[in-house]
């Protein structure tokens, strides 16, 4: 009777949750990655949008050049502007260019352009160096346009002494007339105090 019972146990098919078993926690993984990637996915898109309160290019029409800064000479600057695709060809605008730190100082670089030499044409890239007061890490920079051509600036990248390379992206057209561009320092401390030495 044994042997017979042990024989009918074997022709008696195995249990189905056995075999949904391995199904089930198979699933339960492919649910656990997608749902696990969609909470990635969230949170990359959450701190992407984030990233937009940061303050954007802006007008400062109180923005004062300092004659001391103008006079002083002792630190040497790399700035490298990228003249937009979307800008006209050639521009006879004329280009100034302000930039400090949060301490106040600035550096101040008066008409860049010079049209006999091509620069701010369409799609290119013009390397300036520029002498001017030492300065602490880059935190704002003012583009001043003047003219009808209506340059758009693509970037400005300043390499400074004591800073790390300090990015600044425009690709929108410059307003004439007005200083134009980003304060990322810690306060409104840095470019009004320029004006007040």
């Amino acid at each position: 009777m044994n042997s017979s019972q042990k024989q009918t146990k074997s022709k008696i098919p195995p249990n189905r949750s056995q075999f949904l078993q391995p199904a089930a926690t198979s699933l339960t993984l492919l649910i656990m990655k997608r749902l696990i990637f969609l909470l990635i996915l969230a949170l990359v898109f959450c701190s992407a949008q984030s990233r937009s309160i940061i303050p954007r290019h802006q007008p400062h029409p109180s923005l004062q050049i300092s004659n001391k800064t103008q006079n002083e000479a002792s630190c040497s600057f790399t700035v490298v502007i990228r003249t937009s695709c979307s800008s006209t060809r050639y521009t006879l605008d004329h280009i100034s260019l302000a930039f400090g730190d949060a301490y106040g100082i600035q550096v101040y670089a008066p008409h860049l352009d010079d049209p006999a030499s091509r620069v701010f044409e369409s799609c290119s890239t013009d390397t300036f160096q520029i002498s001017g007061p030492c300065t602490y890490q880059i935190c704002y920079l003012y583009l001043y346009r003047s003219g009808y051509d209506g340059w758009i600036p693509y970037d400005v990248t300043v390499y400074g002494y004591n800073s790390k390379p300090a990015t600044f992206y425009y690709n929108v057209k410059v307003p004439a007339d007005i200083w134009y561009g980003f304060n990322y320092c810690s306060g409104a401390r840095a470019t009004s105090s320029a004006a007040t030495k």
